[in-house]
């Protein structure tokens, strides 16, 4: 895919990127983790061990969902940088305009995706 089509999708995971940094900024308060935020707001002394702890182990799961998705980001934007967006990883086959449009990090095409879920 040449650059000149590659430039509408770059900005788009740019946007998604900067998005999802100052979700993340915003949720966490600033930039302290999303662990020491769940600390801070669900450690009240009339609280539970178990509640704490569900509490946290969601923040955890949360913070990891939106680690993974930030890699992809990243993953898709290495991938414009090398040359190879929109070629399946798997399999190396052109990934239609539609999905990318829909699914800009996507690095599979809708078969090896099926394949590899």
């Amino acid at each position: 895919m040449t650059t000149q089509l590659t430039a509408p999708f770059k900005k788009q995971l740019l946007d998604q990127r900067a998005s999802l940094l100052e979700q993340l900024r915003n949720l966490r308060g600033g930039a302290v983790g999303r662990a020491e935020a769940s600390a801070e707001h669900f450690a009240q002394p009339e609280d539970s061990p178990a509640q704490v702890s569900t509490a946290r182990d969601l923040e955890f799961a949360l913070d990891e969902r939106e680690t993974a998705e930030l890699r992809l980001i990243d993953a898709a934007l290495g991938r414009i940088d090398a040359g190879t967006y929109g070629q399946c990883v798997d399999c190396g086959v052109t990934i239609p305009a539609a999905r990318l449009h829909a699914a800009p990090a996507a690095s599979r095409c809708i078969s090896c995706q099926e394949k590899a879920e």
